[in-house]
């Protein structure tokens, strides 16, 4: 028997690089130093979230569990405080739609999406002293508020369900990894090459 400590860590682990990779890329402090930028990257999330929520819901099939993690409706609120119109936030791009083919699947892509909600926290913090927000602006970022700990605990039991399972736990840890991944490919721009000479 597998100690359920040491599946979240082996996940960790295992997802280290492509986590590591999307913070380097990311360079998400510049990204918000300015309102456009701000509202760019949450438009960019949005449509992330957009198809990556769907997807984790139709693998997860259990809504009760998914929908206090759901934060395309906080990614909508935010963006139309900063100014752009509902319809403009509907049609915003979106990726590719991933398939994840059963719970396992689901519950690594949630991994990403969810862990994000901690680090979150402090961007929040970050955002509001810079912007001058408070609470509208924000609804992302602060997310499960004081209650992201909890959630993460809770999350945390979830991922514990499939410690015991050796194929269960490679398609977690491979959709963890291609999460972190594709969010990295659309949420980073890939820098323009110098015009020929």
């Amino acid at each position: 028997m597998r100690s359920r400590e040491g599946l979240h860590a082996r996940l960790r682990a295992a997802t280290d690089p492509a986590h590591r990779a999307l913070e380097a890329s990311l360079d998400w402090q510049a990204r918000v130093a300015t309102l456009g930028g701000y509202r760019d990257l949450l438009g960019r999330l949005y449509g992330f979230h957009a198809v990556w929520e769907s997807a984790i819901g139709s693998g997860l099939a259990d809504e009760p569990f998914l929908a206090p993690r759901r934060r395309l409706a906080l990614l909508a609120a935010d963006l139309v405080h900063l100014g752009l119109q509902p319809g403009a936030v509907a049609a915003l791009p979106r990726p590719a739609a991933p398939v994840l083919r059963g719970p396992a699947a689901a519950t690594g892509a949630l991994y990403v999406l969810e862990g994000s909600t901690l680090g979150g926290q402090l961007i929040g913090r970050h955002i509001a002293g810079l912007h001058g927000f408070s609470d509208a602006g924000l609804a992302y970022y602060r997310a499960h508020g004081p209650a992201a700990g909890a959630m993460w605990a809770a999350f945390r039991t979830r991922l514990d369900a499939f410690g015991d399972d050796p194929a269960a736990e490679a398609a977690l840890t491979g959709a963890a990894v291609s999460t972190f991944a594709a969010m990295r490919a659309w949420l980073c721009p890939v820098p323009e090459l110098p015009a020929a000479a």
